[in-house]
């Protein structure tokens, strides 16, 4: 082919390419062109891979010629595009318009979980009586999960079918008590101490409607000269009688703990019969709630705190079973199921 022809050849080009970017109508149609003069198989491409074939005199004007009229494709190309998307986004607008003056969607809100909301309860009420909060790691050594609380070893707390133990090492586990946390701080720190702790503890339970392997408690402890058990009976009679609501009475039944000596549970009144007998009390008309006693002596040592002149009470409670006695849940495990039918009731 001469040179006379294929600049008509590339000039004819030029016009059937603007013409057709021109009618192009879409950005489907669009893209089609362009391929068919610049893709890979394209005319135009197709002439500038010739150019090797012509003469070396004539090859530099050809190829000018060729690429001047590639600029002005792409160019013509890319103003259509925009054209055509304009358009499309102003027809979408029309046809799509949004009504700003409509109520939007609104966002469903979330709830306290019940946990949560007596952890607080508690943790109030205690903050009223001047207890502070301690925090302690939840996988702990058996040191300050049973022998610095007095537990012996032949204990049957210390057993793997009670306590989780880790291959962490051979002392390592997960904490079945928050009463860790109180000798931590009775290490670090001197008398006198009021302090509770709150947190999540493990124990090796069977899993039914009132056991969970994972639970939750809070512990207090209180450090200071000449603490009296009715100072121990006043505090959590105070605290029963808040998280109630009501003037409920109490009472102790004596138990043991390695760590207290005496030691008690306390009972309180029932506040959904007021002690009449109910189905929630069983029809005794008093609920078992919390354990509790004076620290044991031989705690207080080990945590280097002389008991000639420091005495002190502690007590423990599970925060499940106060709040199913609280909110009227039979089964602890709806706390754990995530079910928003239980948890929108809170």
């Amino acid at each position: 082919m001469s040179t006379q022809d294929l600049e008509k050849n590339i000039a004819d080009l030029e016009s059937s390419a603007l013409s057709a970017i021109a009618k192009s109508d879409s950005l489907e149609n669009l893209e089609q062109v362009r391929l068919n003069l610049l893709g890979q198989k394209g005319e135009l491409t197709g002439i500038l891979r010739g150019l090797s074939s012509l003469d070396k005199s004539e090859r530099p004007r050809i190829g000018q010629l060729a690429n001047l009229v590639k600029v002005k494709i792409e160019e013509a190309h890319e103003a259509r595009k925009q054209a055509l998307f304009q358009s499309h986004i102003d027809s979408k607008l029309k046809t799509e318009a949004l009504d700003v003056t409509a109520p939007g969607r609104a966002r469903a809100l979330g709830h306290v979980h019940p946990l949560s909301q007596i952890r607080e309860e508690i943790l109030s009420v205690f903050y009223s009586m001047g207890f502070e909060v301690a925090d302690g790691p939840e996988i702990e050594s058996d040191y300050y999960n049973f022998d610095a609380l007095n537990t012996p070893a032949s204990h049957p707390a210390r057993d793997e079918q009670d306590t989780f133990y880790t291959n962490l090492g051979a002392n390592v586990l997960l904490r079945s008590q928050t009463s860790t946390v109180q000798i931590r701080v009775m290490e670090k720190n001197p008398p006198p101490l009021r302090i509770v702790a709150p947190g999540r503890v493990y124990r090796n339970e069977e899993v039914n409607a009132r056991k969970y392997p994972l639970f939750h408690q809070v512990e207090g402890l209180l450090i200071d000269k000449d603490v009296t058990f009715g100072q121990l009976k006043g505090t959590l009679t105070a605290f029963i009688q808040a998280l109630f609501k009501k003037p409920l009475k109490t009472r102790f039944r004596p138990d043991f703990f390695p760590f207290t000596e005496p030691s008690a549970e306390l009972d309180s009144q029932c506040p959904f019969c007021n002690g009449k007998g109910c189905k929630t009390c069983g029809g005794r008309g008093w609920l078992e709630l919390l354990g509790c006693g004076m620290v044991d002596p031989n705690v207080l040592k080990g945590a280097g705190i002389d008991p000639e002149e420091w005495s002190g009470f502690a007590f423990g409670m599970g925060l499940e079973r106060l709040a199913m006695l609280k909110y009227g849940v039979n089964d602890i495990r709806h706390f754990y199921t995530n079910d928003l039918r239980f948890l929108e009731q809170f």
